[in-house]
């Protein structure tokens, strides 16, 4: 791990973002998670994962194809500093990925373009965000949808919490390519 800090529960201010965190994570059906070098132990022992033997089960599907769920701790992932104003948190799955960037203000993420579908939820915060010669403000509570290849550039206003949704996985992060916020 670049960075073994932990966040305590006081970081996740919005219970909102710990329900969508927890949802997402629990039901995307992931493979093992990847975070840059280990990704934080999955939860896997009751109280949190218990036997329910007769729910979620599909007998045509459960039985031949499914797999188990895996569930994270989003703030027990380990954080990457990737420039002095932006920190990146992340799990991906088998087709997704799943990131929590903390971005103080005047955090910038330069132009760039990717494969992935990305869907952009600020918590905290605000953001402008210029794509196709148009600016979006982003502030708390607002989604942006990306298309795959669409270039786009964002600017961070305020100290700010954006959680991210990519789809397929970035699978340039997975092999190591630094984010497009470390700078050149």
């Amino acid at each position: 791990m670049r960075n073994a800090r932990q966040w305590g529960s006081s970081n996740m201010k919005n219970s909102a973002t710990a329900l969508f965190a927890t949802a997402v994570l629990a039901l995307a059906h992931c493979a093992p998670a990847s975070a840059q070098d280990t990704a934080a132990p999955a939860l896997s022992g009751a109280p949190i994962v218990t036997d329910a033997s007769s729910h979620g089960v599909l007998p045509t599907v459960s039985g031949h194809t499914a797999i188990l769920p895996t569930l994270y701790q989003l703030d027990a992932q380990p954080i990457e500093q990737i420039s002095p104003l932006v920190e990146r948190q992340y799990l991906s799955g088998t087709q997704s990925t799943f990131v929590k960037w903390t971005v103080k203000k005047g955090g910038k993420f330069p132009l760039h373009h990717h494969a992935s579908e990305q869907i952009t939820w600020i918590t905290e915060g605000r953001c402008e965000v210029y794509s196709q010669g148009k600016k979006f403000v982003m502030t708390a509570g607002t989604v942006l949808v990306i298309p795959p290849n669409t270039p786009h550039e964002f600017v961070c206003t305020e100290d700010t919490i954006d959680i991210d949704f990519f789809a397929p996985q970035r699978q340039d992060w997975l092999d190591g390519a630094p984010s497009v916020a470390a700078g050149k």
